[in-house]
């Protein structure tokens, strides 16, 4: 036990050395616009509460409503005694509102994602993912004996390609996965493409729709909804537009999510959504459906936020999705930054290798309803002030 535990603290040594130690900074408030850190109160530019609802009065009360009727957890898995009214009447909500035929819910997304392929694809089929996609894509693919191809981000030309090369191989099924939005770029897919290629070869499209569900799309049906085509399987979560507490979910045809029911290990093997989650979720989804307010004010914090970055002179990642990444390429620059905003009383994140290439150190920020515009204004200036202090601008 000693050697293995001297061999584990050489290798943290060597992430703080190298300027990857990754710090938690305790949160004395709900998570809002702005937050308690440490004593001191924060404007939050690093959450994904993009409508602004993970404190909401609505979604508390009903939490609260839901505590005495349904209790606190189900203290089973869904398929022994953990099946609440609830779990299937926001099921069917998710899938009404998203177009498809059923849904069936998980502790996380992360879950979903690990859950979804391996009941679904075997050595005979393939599956092709972009190489943006996040972790829990690439863990699930891991996790089943499908054929695995990877296509550059975004590259059509290269998925064509793995699309030829798989239907060359005899696959029996393909299936496409990709990321609605990438999370660290604020990129969105082509899914209009994506659509196009695999109906030309016969393929199947997986979407993980987690920064986009609720505020993406005319009525927050996200990244299918705003390109206009259906995907046949979605993915995303209630952790982060729709309430931010935890839970995910896969959306698809009947059969589908039938057989993950049957098989999907993650559902099998975990705990029940608490019901007062559920019912927060419901009345979320309805919010988020009908906010056309929320979603326009998300809109104009971007464009707000983007265009005074620029003006500053920072090196931004183009897009116009609430995710507003600001490129300061060395892990150490990307933290003294994170430091010197939170000395100037603005909350965000350095991210770095592993979990963004080396060299594409940054800090990303995310726009929500609930900022104010002196919220941004105020940010924007320690923002100049911080990037002058490292660096980053002149």
């Amino acid at each position: 036990m000693s050697r293995f535990l001297d061999d584990i603290d050489a290798r943290l040594a060597d992430i703080r050395a190298e300027g990857l130690w990754k710090e938690e900074r305790p949160l004395a408030s709900p998570q809002g616009a702005r937050v308690q850190v440490a004593g001191r109160e924060v404007i939050n530019l690093c959450a994904n509460n993009y409508l602004g609802l993970a404190d909401h009065p609505a979604l508390k009360a009903a939490a609260r409503d839901a505590l005495e009727p349904m209790g606190f957890g189900m203290a089973s898995v869904r398929f022994i005694c953990g099946t609440a009214e609830i779990h299937r009447t926001l099921e069917a909500r998710l899938a009404k509102w998203l177009g498809h035929d059923d849904a069936i819910l998980f502790a996380a997304c992360f879950d979903a994602n690990g859950a979804l392929f391996e009941p679904l694809l075997g050595p005979e089929d393939a599956v092709i993912s972009d190489s943006l996609n996040h972790a829990s894509i690439i863990d699930g693919i891991r996790l089943c004996k499908a054929q695995r191809y990877r296509f550059a981000n975004s590259d059509m030309e290269d998925l064509e390609a793995k699309l030829k090369e798989a239907r060359a191989a005899g696959a029996r099924h393909i299936m496409i996965a990709t990321d609605g939005v990438f999370s660290m770029d604020g990129y969105f897919a082509e899914l209009g493409a994506i659509r196009a290629l695999a109906d030309k070869y016969e393929a199947l499209v997986m979407v993980d729709d987690c920064h986009a569900t609720g505020f993406i799309g005319a009525t927050g049906a996200g990244t299918p909804e705003r390109a206009g085509i259906r995907a046949d399987v979605i993915t995303g979560t209630l952790g982060k537009a729709l309430g931010g507490a935890i839970g995910g979910y896969i959306a698809g045809p009947q059969a589908v999510i039938d057989l993950l029911r049957q098989r999907a290990r993650p559902y099998l093997f975990s705990n029940a959504l608490p019901p007062a989650i559920c019912a927060a979720a419901l009345v979320a989804i309805d919010m988020a459906e009908k906010g056309d307010d929320l979603r326009a004010q998300l809109t104009e914090n971007t464009a707000y936020w983007r265009a005074g970055l620029a003006e500053a002179g920072f090196d931004l990642l183009p897009g116009e999705h609430p995710i507003v990444p600001v490129m300061l390429h060395e892990a150490p620059k990307a933290q003294a930054m994170a430091a010197k905003l939170g000395e100037l009383g603005v909350y965000v994140s350095g991210f770095f290798y592993p979990v963004v290439p080396k060299g594409k150190a940054r800090i990303r920020t995310q726009m929500n309803a609930a900022l104010t515009k002196g919220d941004l204004d105020t940010a924007l200036g320690a923002f100049r002030e911080a990037g002058r202090a490292v660096g980053a601008i002149r």
